[in-house]
């Protein structure tokens, strides 16, 4: 299925509109091709810029927009209407989601009263030791350029499953099993992609696994290759436009043994980077035992001391470890051709998670058919093509013609890259390395991860290990710590100027032009929990949440890390389902020393607090670096010395990146370092206290197991919550000869000092405030048990209305763009505000994600937030009982670009699960009907119409002129 490969030169767009509207719950329509190309194009010579068609689909095609039923009864009837992920569940004995778990390593009968790990024993841990093997790094997707004249005439397609040895597949049902780990790879290994990627959905093409389900099914299927929803409705926007340049393919897969396909497409190919070559501190991804400059070998374990994971154990990106990285810049769309390669029987999954997926880009600035709504999932033996275009928010209203140099493409001096600005075409990237772009260069993100988002799974997919982190390069944020670095310019401080050095200079490297990786380290923390054959295991009927035992870093137990004595970024990511982090860095010192250190520990040894800063909170660096060093008092409840090298309360999916610095605060070569979690759980719902750093080092605070019955066997913690402790070392080695540390000191911009990326709305500025949100649009939500039922108990109330369980059929919100797609140098006012007002409705604690857009936090109860939040902008609103949540928390948010359905959700994800989900849609300029739901079968997408609540469109109406508190 190929199209035009590089966007036509002159092409644009009339907005059509729809005829007579549809009644409500009448469209449908078997999954078509949906490729209207030039069919749907008013075609006229314009300027430069290649523009897609923007308006409704037209009246024949399969994703034609719907006239919403509106109102209370509409929304009731969803209540008795099937669930709109029963197909998922076809084939098992019921037809039914209970089918899913029945094979659990330990049942419900078998579940204790124990909180941590929820309902379950403490997890075994065999021969595993701490602080034995390295921390996993981060192996790379790498995209590959697109292009379209690679030859594929002999490119073999998706591979079949095929029987095999366990763990990695099943021996005799071939329903159970999946492709081989060859297989896999040597179809990853192919140069070039079949079929190209197009804007429309492949239906043309079959899935290769249709004989397989339908063996399983008992039924004939024929279901096309991609599982995205066919038509104009879910095409790619702006395709044409933004075109990706870049491509990756990965295989949603059970786990197996890396073989190394990978190695070839790393960008610092274990040779280039400083501590990747063969000399440097990460040059043997496989630990001091595995081999140097490859992954290959590596298997699927949390620690050589347990066991490797089977293949319904741990589902991973690849099927394998160490966990993946996707790295871009700005201005390079990419696309993501994800593969469903998990088993067609739906049991075959060690009694949690489910083989359909949906993958969301959490925080991305993309269009809706690629964001990873819950309601657009896919089946084994599919792919979906989620199309990220990378570009700034702001495109259409804000630096249109691209002249501002801090919004920035990356690039190598001469490399040639194409840009869609005002004079669309060809570039040839100039000596300071920057080809300028659209956008407002505030909204630039740097640190994201991408999850899988089924509907009622995302915490159990997640949990099972389909999660991945991605960095988002610009020349702001280079990933090059010694090119034209913002501080040498001596503009720098003066705001009414922009400097010509714009590159912040962050820890990173300096081998590469950019994206170096050598001091730039991304952690992912999330706690696992493990049956007696040490198999990863999960509570599925808990819908409060699930807390496990162990607490793991980059999916190994309790790793160390070496590091030199310099500056080093971390890029945190709490990767748990229900566990709430505070991470606080701690040295040790030795016993007998003469200075010994603030805190007792254990067998003579003191520590001390480790000072550091904090750069970014979510997806984006701040407007200033937050010392956490114990001289301020950063949340104002009069305590300064609580902050000391202790980072705040972290929830779910948040992100912190902070700047450490090995070379100061008496940090010497040989030094040995700790990240320590401090945030205690008592159960899975909410939170408990932040145990102090003292009782922990000292082990006052000392969980342990408790043998009941005398069998020999652990039968539950006690004295606390086993993943508070210690979790990660760090062991500080010397610099190497010619070495020299050239990155920004982060206590150049705290507050009063440079800015990094200045928020939008100044915090200082009454009447900015009150200019900007004059006119925004209100609307509330309230998190909590209201109308909630034992099968879902969790809701969502918006707007005072009645609280909903999460329905994919409901429109609860309905923004609209304020202009349609812009030409390049066109002047247009910005994008109005709305308010979004999100509040607790009851004891428990939720981390808040609204997809799509990042907002910035007016105010918590009712004040400006704390230093950490004030200069922040946030995709994740926690609110809660924890001093730094509260009861409730105001957002101001934008939205633009792009059309088409999205979510809000609680992010603790059993919560989300359980059904603490919403539905909201942007709407284009003038549209009146609605988008349709799509329902995802083995045969195909269909559609089914939508209900929408009677605020969905006005909200609360808008609001008086809002002030700083």
């Amino acid at each position: 299925m190929n199209e035009t490969k590089m966007p036509e030169p002159s092409v644009t767009a009339t907005p059509r509109r729809r005829g007579a509207a549809l009644p409500a719950w009448t469209r449908r329509g078997a999954y078509v091709l949906g490729a209207l190309g030039a069919a749907s194009l008013s075609v006229a010579v314009t300027a430069q810029v290649a523009v897609d068609y923007w308006g409704d689909p037209p009246d024949t095609d399969t994703s034609a927009y719907v006239e919403p039923a509106i109102g209370p009864v509409a929304n009731d009837a969803l209540k008795t209407a099937e669930h709109t992920n029963h197909s998922s569940f076809e084939g098992t004995a019921n037809d039914a989601k209970a089918d899913v778990f029945v094979e659990t390593s330990v049942p419900l009968t078998a579940q204790t009263g124990n909180a941590i790990p929820t309902g379950g024993r403490p997890s075994p841990l065999f021969s595993a030791t701490d602080w034995s093997f390295p921390l996993l790094m981060f192996e790379e997707f790498a995209p590959q350029k697109l292009d379209a004249t690679v030859d594929t005439s002999n490119y073999k397609g998706f591979p079949a499953p095929t029987l095999g040895p366990a763990p990695a597949q099943h021996p005799t049902k071939i329903t159970r099993s999946a492709p081989s780990a060859s297989a896999i790879e040597s179809f990853l290994g192919q140069p070039g992609i079949k079929p190209y990627p197009a804007n429309h959905a492949n239906t043309f093409d079959r899935n290769p696994w249709n004989a397989v389900a339908s063996e399983f099914i008992g039924r004939t299927i024929d279901g096309p290759a991609e599982g995205r929803p066919p038509g104009e409705g879910w095409a790619h926007q702006r395709w044409n436009e933004f075109f990706p340049q870049t491509y990756f393919q990965t295989v949603q897969g059970t786990s197996r043994v890396n073989l190394g396909v990978r190695d070839k497409w790393q960008r610092h190919g274990y040779q280039d980077g400083t501590e990747f070559g063969p000399n440097g501190l990460y040059a043997k991804p496989a630990g001091p035992t595995g081999k140097t400059g490859t992954t290959n070998g590596i298997d699927v374990r949390f620690h050589p001391g347990l066991p490797a994971q089977h293949a319904g154990s741990v589902w991973t990106f690849d099927g394998t470890m160490p966990p993946k990285l996707l790295q871009v810049r700005y201005g390079e769309g990419v696309v993501m051709r994800h593969y469903n390669g998990l088993p067609v029987d739906p049991a075959a999954n060690k009694g949690f998670g489910l083989h359909t997926i949906s993958t969301h880009q959490h925080n991305g600035h993309n269009p809706a058919e690629s964001d990873g709504v819950a309601q657009a999932f896919f089946f084994p033996g599919q792919f979906y093509d989620y199309h990220w275009p990378i570009q700034l928010a702001g495109y259409d209203t804000i630096n249109t013609g691209a002249t501002d140099p801090r919004a920035g493409y990356p690039c190598v001096p001469g490399e040639t890259l194409y840009v869609n600005d005002a004079a669309a075409g060809a570039k040839t990237c100039p000596a300071d390395g920057v080809i300028r772009i659209r956008g407002d260069w505030r909204e630039t993100a740097s640190t994201l991860w991408f999850h899988d988002h089924m509907l009622d799974f995302t915490a159990q997919n997640v949990y099972k290990g389909n999660a991945a982190m991605m960095n988002l390069y610009s020349a702001i944020d280079r990933g090059n710590e010694s090119f034209n670095c913002h501080y040498n310019d001596p503009v720098a401080a003066d705001p009414t100027k922009v400097p010509k050095n714009v590159n912040l200079c962050l820890p990173s490297g300096n081998k590469l032009s950019w994206g170096n990786r050598d001091y730039d380290i991304n952690l992912v923390i999330s706690d696992k929990a493990w049956d007696r054959q040490g198999q990863l295991w999960f509570n599925v009927f808990n819908k409060n949440g699930f807390l496990g035992d162990r607490l793991l870093t980059n999916f190994v137990y309790h790793p160390y890390l070496d590091v030199r004595n310099r500056r080093y970024r971390f890029r945190i990511l709490n990767g748990g389902v229900s566990r709430y982090l505070s991470v606080a860095l701690v040295k040790q010192i030795p016993k007998g020393s003469k200075t010994p250190g603030e805190f007792a520990g254990v067998n003579g040894v003191t520590y001390t607090a480790i000072p550091f800063h904090m750069i970014g909170n979510d997806g984006n660096l701040m407007e200033h670096a937050i010392a956490f060093d114990g001289k301020a008092d950063l949340d104002g409840n009069g305590n300064a010395s609580e902050h000391k090298g202790t980072l705040p309360q972290q929830a779910i999916a948040e992100r912190y990146d902070i700047v450490v610095d090995f070379s100061k605060n008496g940090v010497v070569p040989g030094d040995k370092l700790y990240f320590v979690n401090l945030q205690e759980h008592a159960s899975p719902e909410k939170t408990s206290r932040r145990v102090a750093l003292a009782d922990v080092l000292s082990g006052r605070y000392k969980p342990t197991t408790k043998d009941d019955n005398g069998d020999g066997v652990a039968d539950r913690w006690v004295n606390g919550d086993p993943a508070v402790g210690q979790f990660m070392e760090l062991r500080v080695k010397p610099m190497a000869a010619g070495q020299v540390d050239t990155s920004m000191d982060p206590a150049k911009y705290v507050e009063g000092k440079l800015k990094m990326i200045p928020l939008k709305l100044d915090r200082t500025s009454k009447i900015d405030y009150a200019e900007k949100l004059k006119n925004a649009k209100h609307r509330t939500f309230s998190f909590g048990h209201s109308g909630g039922t034992d099968d879902q108990p969790w809701t969502v109330k918006t707007d005072g209305g009645d609280g909903y369980n999460a329905d994919m059929r409901r429109i609860s919100a309905a923004p609209k763009l304020s202009v349609n797609p812009t030409a390049g140098g066109s002047v247009q006012s910005d994008s109005p505000y709305e308010i979004w007002y999100l509040e607790l409705g009851g004891g428990w604690d939720h981390p808040v994600h609204i997809h799509f857009e990042e907002g910035i936090i007016l105010r918590r109860n009712g004040k400006l937030p704390p230093a950490w939040e004030k200069y922040a902008r946030k995709d994740v609103y926690r609110i809660g009982g924890d001093l730094h949540a509260g009861s409730s928390v105001e957002i101001a948010l934008q939205f633009r670009e792009f059309a088409g359905t999205f979510v809000e959700h609680c992010h603790a994800t059993q919560h989300e699960d359980n059904a603490m989900l919403l539905r909201w849609d942007i709407e284009r300029a003038g549209q009146t009907l609605a988008m349709p739901t799509p329902m995802p079968t083995w045969d195909g997408v269909h559609y089914t119409g939508s209900a929408a609540l009677t605020t969905f469109r006005s909200g609360l109406g808008t609001g008086p002129t809002y002030t700083l508190p």
